[in-house]
């Protein structure tokens, strides 16, 4: 079984028009984990932490997911789509050659809570059509072990497959765990491999995790964890290295500097979808 490497805890951020959050991939502690750029967790009952929102912003280059666990967020970008999603709800928007998105939190029971996670995409794929896929959260696939529910957004674990059509090798799971509840899962061997734990605590080849940390388990075997005596909740994804260069800034990730000043003039243009 794969060993825990290393552990990183989130750092307080500020994005879109001043919302709070923890930044735990795309910090100085951890720059990225090819093929993850950056994963970001919000969340507070205060909603003048998050009401702001993120107005009218671009993307190009890479795929963004957003998971809801609590709250309500409207969405719409420049061309046409729009939609809510709530409670248990994922977003998978391929950027691709570029979007301009707008995400807006909604008053919902004064709770807003969840994660963003941005998956990079290969050279070849960069300029690739952008296009969403809206789960809400009965089409979250179900799998479950003794202890263990698995809520399955890509990839397969347990038997079961998730929902999402990805363009590169990657699984994304929520796992919850019953007190002392343990959970195995095949990893291929060449994938980098995380979890993120949001709730609880668990226990990896000798390694106690706490509530808000996120562990990098190392290249080779399968994953093993334990929850705690409180049980556990985790974010759990793996993906195929890309191993290409990263150029990147802001809301745009790409190969080199040119294509990246690329981006930049055609989004000062208006083209940048186009």
């Amino acid at each position: 079984m794969r060993r825990v490497t290393k552990t990183v805890k989130g750092m307080p951020a500020t994005d879109g028009a001043g919302v709070k959050l923890k930044r735990v991939i795309g910090s100085p502690q951890m720059e990225m984990l090819d093929p993850f750029l950056m994963l970001d967790e919000f969340g507070s009952d205060d909603p003048e932490s998050w009401i702001a929102g993120f107005p009218d912003h671009p993307h190009r280059g890479f795929e963004t997911v957003s998971i809801m666990l609590d709250g309500r967020v409207r969405h719409g970008d420049s061309v046409g789509n729009k939609g809510v999603i709530e409670a248990g709800d994922v977003q998978w928007m391929t950027a691709g050659r570029g979007i301009v998105h707008t995400e807006m939190p909604e008053r919902a029971q004064g709770r807003l809570r969840g994660f963003q996670l941005w998956v990079n995409l290969p050279g070849a794929l960069k300029m690739t059509a952008p296009r969403y896929q809206d789960l809400p959260s009965a089409r979250i696939a179900l799998a479950h072990a003794e202890g263990v529910s698995l809520r399955i957004i890509a990839g397969e674990a347990l038997g079961v497959k998730g929902p999402v059509d990805t363009l590169i090798p990657v699984r994304l799971l929520l796992a919850e765990l019953g007190a002392q509840a343990k959970l195995e899962l095949p990893v291929p061997k060449a994938h980098n491999c995380f979890g993120y734990v949001y709730a609880g605590a668990l226990q990896s080849s000798g390694t106690t995790l706490a509530e808000g940390t996120l562990a990098v388990f190392e290249d080779g075997g399968g994953l093993s964890i334990q929850a705690g005596s409180q049980g556990a909740k985790v974010l759990l994804c793996d993906g195929m290295p890309i191993g290409e260069p990263v150029a990147r800034y802001g809301p745009f990730v790409m190969n080199t500097r040119e294509e990246l000043m690329r981006a930049f003039q055609d989004y000062e243009r208006g083209v940048l979808a186009s």
